[in-house]
């Protein structure tokens, strides 16, 4: 993938709560079940999204977490902001425009079209996308369930 396993568990972690929103409170081990993401690194995780203001948190009995906002920049609140330089796709101390590596121009054009894409979707966009999807998928499930149910003669 192309961030840490912090930023993926924190993106997949606010999407669950925006696939949820107006529900209510969720506990962080649900999303940990959920997801498959060790629990105690999930909660050091919703710390930090919870210190960047993304995500609020209610201790207690009935405490649990939900969004702050409904859109903002995880993976930078996750890992830093982005470098000032690039890092190399194949790993030379160097690579910019001025001083490039065999792949700098396709790799810069990748980059460039997952940052655009990536700043044109708000996470309600992606929670939607999400939601559609499951939809989707049950759909599928329940036909071809009634596709495999035996006719009775």
């Amino acid at each position: 993938m192309l961030y840490s396993k912090s930023a993926e568990y924190a993106i997949q972690a606010m999407l669950y709560l925006a696939e949820n929103e107006g529900r209510g409170l969720v506990m962080v081990s649900s999303i940990a079940e959920i997801y498959n993401i060790p629990r105690h690194f999930l909660a050091k995780l919703v710390q930090t999204l919870t210190r960047n203001r993304l995500v609020k948190s209610y201790r207690g009995r009935n405490g649990g977490i939900k969004l702050a906002r409904s859109s903002e920049k995880i993976v930078n609140a996750i890992e830093g902001p982005p470098p000032e330089q690039p890092t190399c796709v194949i790993g030379l101390d160097v690579c910019s425009d001025d001083a490039i590596c065999p792949l700098h121009k396709q790799w810069q054009h990748i980059v460039d079209l997952m940052h655009d894409t990536l700043s044109s979707e708000t996470l309600l966009d992606l929670a939607e996308g999400m939601r559609q999807k499951r939809r989707e998928l049950a759909k599928a499930l329940r036909e071809s369930k009634l596709q495999e149910t035996p006719v009775a003669s």
